[in-house]
């Protein structure tokens, strides 16, 4: 795999083949990028919805309204639409059920571990909630980590891929229940093959050049 190459031709999708499905076998790799995304001291804080059937995704579709419209088709006609979740709050349940599961799967090999994880990972929550007090903000940027190498990842598996923050996020959160779970949409993501249709599909790809973005020590 050339992930470069892959980075340098992947395009964002426009328009969607709605006769085209992920198989179930690629979209589990999807599930299993998403579940292994890395976040800051392994916190966490996300929530993937997942849209597979045309009712599901008429679902989403309902938010992208007003001067979001022009996203309502990509949603429809897409395979599969994510929506990427961010907690409401960093509490502290949220964290104990995460030391539990890193005990289960046994990344404590000495039993003073846990309780050493445990004090890390609270010094810098706490730094976050009290000292930064930019918890909301740090939360979320644990969901764009996932995001980006959700659309890297799609792109490797031959999938197209739409990211998109144009939608009424309160509005989807009311359709798909969020709020009474503590979650709140930051993206949807909608995944499949792109149509004839799609307009960015030919365009050159354009970034800043590299001398104006590194900076070598």
């Amino acid at each position: 795999m050339d992930i470069a190459q892959i980075a340098a031709t992947r395009r964002t999708a426009k328009a969607f083949d709605p006769g085209r499905r992920i198989p179930d076998s690629v979209f589990e790799q999807v599930r299993a990028l998403l579940r292994g995304s890395p976040s800051s001291v392994n916190s966490q804080p996300w929530h993937f919805v997942v849209a597979a059937t045309p009712e599901a995704r008429e679902r989403c579709a309902r938010a992208a309204v007003g001067a979001y419209a022009y996203n309502a088709p990509k949603i429809r006609n897409a395979s599969h639409v994510v929506a990427l979740c961010v907690r409401a709050d960093a509490n502290d349940a949220h964290f104990a059920a995460i030391l539990d599961q890193e005990d289960r799967d046994g990344r404590f090999p000495a039993p003073e571990d846990k309780d050493k994880q445990r004090q890390a990972r609270g010094a810098y929550v706490e730094f976050h909630r009290t000292v930064r007090r930019d918890a909301a903000a740090w939360m979320e940027k644990q969901v764009y980590l996932a995001l980006g190498g959700l659309l890297l990842g799609a792109a490797a598996l031959g999938l197209d891929a739409c990211p998109m923050e144009g939608f009424d996020a309160d509005v989807l959160a009311g359709e798909l229940g969020l709020g009474a779970h503590g979650w709140r949409p930051l993206a949807l993501v909608a995944l499949g093959f792109r149509s004839a249709d799609d307009w960015n599909a030919a365009l050159p790809k354009s970034r800043l050049p590299a001398a104006t973005l590194f900076t070598d020590l």
